[in-house]
């Protein structure tokens, strides 16, 4: 086991927070993770009986059933989805600069697609996968772009220039071919950046052309966690790109400012107030009934090893 990461104590859970029953029996991937991680805690708070899937375990497990695989073998994902009702596929290679091209990107779109289908012949109807803020391809695009307006929503241009944005923006169309071929639900979660509190405060990255193109945005892990069981229970069918953040960004100047200084020919599709956040989370609120709560000014939750 590599080192641990801490998990989320799930204690206090809202347990009437959700319009619906979640699904009985749910496959994480991606389950030794941090996000993984988190989920698989909150779906156990609930009641959920769970089967973690991983290639590499970074804390213990409270799930029911712990599976160590990779999410590209079909023989393993069709063991894991024996008997479950819904499926959150979390596991992927979470950047440009962790792999090679060609392997990163045969990775990550190979366990997606393999996921949804074996998830689809098996006769499952949910799927949640995790997408990311990069599948539009202009934050980690190597030329000199900015988005197309502000704030950014799922269905801003995309201008694809690096492996992993384009392997989310593929994992996006698998996810609208399983759900026309098999009537399944599937809905991709665009993830910013996610984190503890401290940690976003924290947050120096080196390439500040990048903070400006995602809107200086990022999600607390409780509300990425809850943005999933969300995900697992909303009232849908067919397939969904849903773009998740927190109701600020993580700068202390004002939203108009920020702009003003560092994107002054962006198209402003609105006005915004105070610290507000800079991507479109419509969708998160009307069709998930999902609304951040959690903001990097807090002090860092509870964490269990």
């Amino acid at each position: 086991m590599s080192a641990i990461v801490p998990g989320l104590s799930w204690s206090d859970v809202d347990l009437d927070e959700l319009s619906a029953p979640l699904p009985s029996r749910v496959l994480v991937t991606g389950a030794g993770g941090s996000i993984g991680g988190d989920v698989v805690g909150l779906l156990h708070a609930y009641g959920a009986v769970v089967t973690a899937l991983s290639d590499s375990w970074r804390r213990p497990s409270p799930a029911a059933r712990v599976i160590t695989a990779d999410a590209t073998d079909e023989g393993e994902m069709r063991n894991a989805l024996e008997g479950t009702d819904a499926v959150v596929h979390l596991a992927a290679i979470p950047g440009a600069e962790l792999a090679e091209p060609y392997q990163g990107y045969r990775i990550n779109t190979d366990s997606t697609f393999n996921v949804l289908v074996a998830a689809g012949e098996l006769g499952l109807r949910r799927a949640v996968i995790a997408s990311s803020i990069n599948a539009f391809g202009v934050p980690a695009n190597r030329h000199e772009l900015l988005p197309a307006y502000f704030p950014i929503d799922e269905e801003i241009p995309r201008e694809l220039d690096d492996w992993y944005s384009l392997s989310k923006a593929s994992d996006e169309l698998s996810a609208q071919m399983a759900a026309s071929h098999w009537g399944m639900t599937v809905v991709a979660l665009r993830f910013p950046l996610t984190s503890l509190p401290s940690q976003i405060r924290a947050r120096t990255h080196p390439l500040r052309h990048r903070q400006i193109r995602e809107g200086w945005s990022y999600l607390d892990r409780r509300d990425a966690a809850r943005a999933v069981v969300h995900a697992l229970v909303a009232p849908l069918t067919g397939a969904h790109v849903i773009g998740l953040s927190a109701a600020d960004t993580f700068r202390e100047e004002p939203t108009t400012d920020l702009l003003d200084q560092y994107a002054p020919g962006v198209l402003r599709r609105r006005a915004f107030m105070g610290r507000e956040a800079l991507i479109d989370t419509t969708r998160a609120r009307d069709l998930l009934g999902f609304v951040p709560r959690h903001t990097c000014s807090e002090p860092d939750p509870e964490l269990i090893p």
